[in-house]
């Protein structure tokens, strides 16, 4: 049965399709968009930055591996190809009623169809109240650009003395920086604050005792306890002692950005864009929605490359054939899909479904798979 249309607010001109975000889907539209163009619309891309630090290199990058260039995708080339516009901007305002995005500049901006793929954020006021002073003395993750700036001065700061470092975040973000900061300052006294559960609580047993072995290997203390609050040297914890620590880095889980509580699309428990088998909002028929910032996907198979690659295919045909009036196509993502844990040096651990492998072959695999990533989308 198809979706009650609640966005049919007519505009004069030519029809618009707004790409909000330039995550990894939005890249397989926008590539899709140079070979093949849809005629009598105009695209307009909004996206604040024109380089973007790709996720998975990140680890690689704190542990010295890359330089910062290396993880950069340059957004210029894929735009000029695919002859959208581009506004680099951020969002302030989502008002789905009524097909308007309102930018940080103030221009309102119309959309007769509009696809969400701004990715998650790390929301500073709520982690602001549910851990006081993190704001002032941690180091966010993301924005990744932000953190790729701070991360030399940090690393350059732990080559004169011994740091202490507690890594806050006990998902696959977080045990991979834990490891990376280990790589790349031998002499710091690490922590990982990993909530209640180990480390990746999320993945299948055996990738969870394959590195859990690891971190024990690579002397980074596991505290299974909440963080809550920070100061200029320590970390309140939720037992009540107290981590004396320089660094705090903050890896915790993301949350939907701001701007969605009021956008008016039906949202899932944790505020992000609830969405149908098609990618489609499940309130609003003409917007589309993928990776984090819709609904929730398990961790583990959200990570891995093949199911971005297949969620972006799927939804640049999807948009295609709506603004054709075309038969959509459901996006069913696989119940398993192959992830990738690095592990501070060039070793990773694999593993698909309940098998699993670890090595420095895994770590040379996962580099080929990343670079040849950057560098189809960054070139």
């Amino acid at each position: 049965m198809p979706l009650a249309d609640h966005t049919t607010t007519q505009h004069p001109g030519p029809r618009q399709l707004v790409l909000l975000g330039a995550g990894h889907a939005h890249r397989q539209v926008l590539q899709h968009l140079s070979l093949h163009p849809l005629p009598g619309l105009q695209v307009t891309l909004v996206a604040p930055h024109p380089r973007q630090v790709y996720p998975a290199m990140v680890p690689g990058f704190v542990a010295g591996h890359y330089a910062l260039d290396d993880c950069l995708i340059h957004l210029d080339g894929l735009v000029h190809r695919s002859g959208v516009r581009w506004l680099q901007h951020h969002v302030n305002l989502l008002n789905a009623q009524a097909q308007s995005i309102t930018l940080d500049d103030g221009q309102a901006l119309h959309f007769d169809w509009l696809s969400v793929n701004t990715g998650a954020v790390q929301n500073r006021e709520l982690l602001e109240q549910d851990m006081p002073g993190s704001r002032t003395h941690a180091l966010f993750v993301r924005p990744l650009e932000a953190f790729g700036s701070h991360w030399p001065r940090i690393a350059e700061m732990g080559d004169s003395r011994a740091l202490r470092v507690a890594v806050i975040g006990g998902g696959a973000t977080g045990v991979e920086l834990a490891l990376a900061v280990r790589h790349r300052l031998p002499d710091a006294a690490l922590t990982l604050v990993c909530g209640p559960h180990l480390p990746l609580g999320n993945f299948p047993a055996p990738v969870q005792q394959r590195v859990n072995r690891i971190l024990k290997t690579q002397r980074i203390t596991v505290l299974q306890d909440v963080a809550l609050g920070i100061n200029a040297d320590a970390v309140q914890l939720g037992c009540g002692a107290t981590l004396a620590c320089d660094v705090p880095l903050l890896a915790t889980g993301v949350q939907a950005p701001s701007w969605l509580a009021d956008s008016g699309l039906a949202l899932d428990d944790d505020g992000f864009i609830a969405v149908d088998m098609y990618q489609r909002s499940t309130s609003h028929s003409r917007v589309f929605a993928a990776g984090d910032i819709s609904t929730r996907m398990d961790q583990a198979l959200a990570r891995s490359g093949v199911y971005a690659q297949r969620a972006g295919l799927a939804l640049a045909h999807n948009l295609a054939s709506a603004v054709a009036n075309g038969a959509l196509t459901p996006h069913m993502p696989a119940k398993r899909s192959l992830s990738l844990v690095t592990c501070g040096g060039r070793y990773a651990v694999a593993s698909w479904g309940n098998y699993s492998a670890q090595g420095r072959w895994v770590w040379w695999f996962k580099n080929w798979l990343d670079r040849r990533h950057v560098g189809r989308f960054g070139t």
